[in-house]
């Protein structure tokens, strides 16, 4: 009587116990997303805040609240992707500044958007109103709300523009998990089928 292999048994039940495991996690991911996305709704109804001078490494951002601040002095500035208020792609124009002496926190504006990323822009900062949008470099920067000459306006975030298809990757997973099931056991079968008589 012919045995189950033993070793490509157990190599295809650890790659099933993986896959699931993924689709497991991926689940986990869908919940802690969806959370996410309720908490940037929210944000968005609550009343305006003033800018946050001080935010901790474990700090929840204030993401997609309203936010007012004043930007005493362009200190920087950079041309990121980004999208107008009609779509279309092109550069953000971001800046950074100081907000009160030299030991400031500092804040970021993306003061609008356009075509070009070398646009001429004659911004000496002042009061901005905007959203807090996530930013790659200072963690957070204030999309504002009226762009200055010479710029149109950026498109403000978006839950609209988050995803989450982490459900849709667990049901992957666990597809490609029950197929290495199903071949294996064919494959099996196969293998332990007695000889026909010669």
């Amino acid at each position: 009587m012919k045995r189950l292999p033993l070793i490509p048994t157990i190599v295809v039940l650890a790659a099933v116990a993986v896959m699931i495991g993924l689709g497991v996690w991926q689940l986990q991911r869908a919940k802690w997303k969806e959370g996410l996305l309720a908490q940037y709704a929210a944000a968005q109804k609550k009343p305006p805040i003033s800018w946050p001078t001080m935010l901790g490494k474990d700090e929840t951002l204030p993401l997609f609240r309203y936010a007012t601040g004043m930007c005493v002095r362009p200190v920087g500035r950079r041309a990121v992707a980004g999208q107008n208020r009609a779509g279309e792609s092109g550069y953000a124009h971001v800046v950074d500044c100081m907000t009160g002496g030299l030991e400031g926190p500092g804040m970021s504006v993306e003061i609008g958007w356009s075509k070009d990323p070398n646009a001429r822009i004659d911004w000496r900062g002042g009061l901005v109103s905007g959203v807090i949008a996530p930013d790659r470099r200072s963690r957070i920067r204030l999309v504002a709300a009226t762009p200055p000459p010479g710029l149109q306006a950026s498109a403000p975030p978006s839950t609209a523009g988050i995803s989450n298809n982490h459900r849709m990757y667990a049901i992957q997973w666990f597809a490609f998990a029950l197929i290495a099931l199903v071949i294996y056991a064919l494959a099996v079968r196969k293998r332990l089928m007695p000889e026909p008589p010669k």
